[in-house]
């Protein structure tokens, strides 16, 4: 029988779920997407229907086999790859979630991390997970659940109930309930997690008033984790790759060594910074994280989010009508030998890392008669650069600075963009010749568990990809970065009192 040498990876992401099929080189040649609904049932509030995940992930992992003319024979394992932090409980006989997940988006916790700050308890969650007090992640969402659902607590501690981030609930469904596991990435993203001991943390657990039954079994990135139920696609498939969104992008730019990064740009941006065997201490802003773990050792990576990148542009898209594509910002940017003193602060959400500012505002500064639709379309391009740098320097300040930055995600296939990343930066970029980045980590992770490939396996691809090297004068990349930050202390200072 021959051997099967195909590898799905599962992309399940904040607004669609996507299948992709890659062949024994990890090339992706075959896909299948479908967009689900969100749901805003109070402002700040964000969720999404489990069940909707659960079919739209049959379906296009079944669509992509079909598609390729393939049987589930001739795949050698799953990956899987997920929005991080995202919130779900279920029922452990029934598979039956008690509520709607919670969004990573999701606000609605605010006041009780307030509350947890205000009674000094940030600094033990920081020592242990690497992480800040905030309703991004997953601890005060469940919380929430187990305090707002009628009879939940109960049936918690009573065993009845099971946690999981949305790579734990696919992972169960996809056993059939045999399995109730997660890897150490998206462990790492609840604030119940000490990424030291790489174990879930008792102190923690009891801080947020979780009890331990609720929890899944935390093991590698890449590992078989079990195996679907035959009845799902026609055969039994092995899970055996596991990474949230962000850290399958690292491993999938294959950023395996000390001070190699990546920066995905989409809605925003997040940039990891791989610092090998060692969680560092980040400034204040930024994150540590695990970001995978191999063999039962962790490799950890400073974290940092921009709010605001890809958006800008979509604003002045769809609000402004400043372009009628995003695509069109490259030539616009182009066109103008210089940004003609135009700064564009896209705090529309505040300011993330290393500002850490919600409250400010976004603000344009420097325009004139002269200014048009090209400076602006510019300005949004040119901060995605700057913040980009803001982090790069926040990292170097926590001990790290990479030598290169691997980019991926739907505003890198801009030209102008990595030239003046470049640029800015005084590195250079690499954009891979296929920008599915994040779903072939999570078939890179598969793929070494079942013994189809190892690191190596990237290599090829790196070779193809596009390179851009900064060309522009120290003292002119400079003068342009004051510029930036003259902005910002202009947005800072108009914030509302």
């Amino acid at each position: 029988m021959t051997k099967p040498r195909h590898i799905v990876a599962i992309d399940q992401g904040t607004t669609s779920t996507r299948a992709l099929l890659f062949d024994d080189k990890a090339r992706a040649i075959g896909t299948a997407q479908t967009e689900y609904q969100q749901y805003y049932p109070y402002p700040g509030w964000v969720e999404q229907d489990p069940g909707d995940i659960w079919r739209d992930t049959l379906t296009v992992v079944r669509e992509v086999i079909a598609k390729a003319g393939l049987a589930a024979a001739d795949i050698a394992a799953i990956g899987i790859t997920n929005q991080r932090e995202t919130t779900i409980l279920w029922d452990r006989t029934t598979g039956e979630p008690i509520h709607r997940a919670i969004v990573w988006q999701d606000r609605r916790t605010a006041e009780m991390c307030a509350a947890l700050k205000a009674a000094g308890h940030e600094m033990l969650v920081r020592a242990r997970t690497g992480l800040l007090l905030d309703p991004y992640f997953s601890a005060t969402k469940l919380a929430w659940l187990l305090d707002h659902v009628p009879d939940a607590r109960r049936r918690a501690e009573a065993g009845e109930l099971a946690f999981g981030t949305v790579d734990t609930f696919l992972l169960w469904r996809l056993t059939g309930g045999a399995v109730h596991a997660t890897d150490a990435t998206n462990a790492s993203r609840t604030l119940l997690f000490d990424i030291h001991q790489q174990a879930w943390c008792p102190d923690l657990l009891k801080l947020f008033d979780i009890p331990a039954r609720l929890l899944p079994s935390v093991g590698d990135s890449s590992k078989i984790f079990g195996e679907t139920s035959p009845e799902l696609f026609g055969a039994a498939i092995p899970i055996a790759g596991i990474a949230g969104d962000q850290q399958a992008a690292l491993v999938g730019h294959g950023c395996f060594a000390r001070e190699s990064a990546k920066a995905t740009y989409g809605t925003g941006c997040f940039i990891l910074l791989n610092t090998g065997d060692r969680a560092t201490d980040p400034a204040q802003g930024l994150l540590a994280t695990t970001a995978y773990r191999l063999d039962e050792e962790p490799s950890y990576a400073v974290e940092g989010a921009i709010f605001i990148a890809g958006a800008a542009v979509k604003w002045l898209r769809d609000k402004l009508g400043i372009v009628a594509a995003a695509a069109d910002t490259e030539a616009l940017a182009g066109s103008l030998p210089d940004n003609g003193g135009v700064y564009f602060v896209p705090a529309f959400v505040g300011l993330g890392a290393p500002h850490w500012m919600p409250d400010a505002r976004a603000l344009i500064t420097g325009l004139t008669l002269d200014s048009g639709r090209a400076h602006l379309a510019r300005a949004a391009l040119e901060a995605v650069a700057y913040q980009t740098a803001d982090l790069i320097d926040a990292m170097a300040a926590s001990g790290a600075r990479p030598k290169i930055l691997c980019v991926d995600g739907g505003m890198a296939a801009n030209n102008w963009l990595c030239q003046f990343l470049a640029d800015m930066l005084g590195m250079e970029i690499v954009r891979p010749a296929t920008l599915e980045v994040t779903a072939r980590g999570a078939a890179v992770l598969a793929g070494m568990a079942v013994g189809l490939w190892n690191k190596d396996v990237l290599a090829s691809q790196q070779a193809e990809s596009d390179h851009f090297h900064p060309t522009m004068p120290a003292k002119a990349r400079d003068r342009l970065r004051a510029g930036w930050e003259d902005a910002v202390a202009r947005t800072v200072m108009a914030r509302p009192a």
